[in-house]
């Protein structure tokens, strides 16, 4: 009985260790196009390994004026879930193509392909945040278009 119940115990912290997942917090080591590829990655798996993982994610790479505009949190979880932004969440695959880099800003074309087999594009830029503090040289994202819709892969 004992046994059984250490076996329990082991799989019961495994499962809490898993489901509390750190979010990738951002850092100066983190280059514009991973950022793009943190957020993306998150909105793919928006629910693993919590309800809404991937928004937080997304959120933890938002530029302080981006958040300012669209949150708290809840505003932007309903922003994300609402028509114009949907198709990111638990999409299927995306694509992301730099299409302009400086030294303090990066702009690429992103596409993605959602769960109802739709692609749609989006311009997504990031710049470095140069103001003191904890962020300070921290790519952040600052801006994602509205989505273009481009038809469907079937």
């Amino acid at each position: 009985m004992k046994k059984i119940f250490l076996t329990f115990f082991v799989f019961l912290i495994m499962f809490i260790v898993t489901a509390k997942a750190d979010l990738v917090k951002p850092n100066i080591g983190i280059k514009p196009y991973q950022v793009v590829k943190i957020q993306l990655s998150g909105l793919m798996k928006n629910d693993e390994p919590n309800i809404d993982n991937g928004i937080k994610q997304t959120w933890e790479f938002a530029h302080p004026n981006n958040q300012k505009n669209t949150g708290p949190l809840e505003n932007f979880k309903t922003m994300l879930k609402g028509k114009s932004y949907s198709m990111l969440l638990n999409h299927s695959e995306h694509q992301v193509i730099e299409i302009y880099f400086s030294e303090d800003i990066a702009t690429y074309e992103v596409t993605v392909l959602d769960v109802e087999k739709k692609y749609y594009k989006f311009k997504w830029q990031v710049e470095k945040y140069n103001k003191d503090g904890p962020l300070k040289d921290c790519w952040l994202t600052t801006a994602v278009s509205q989505p273009i819709p481009l038809g469907s892969s079937i």
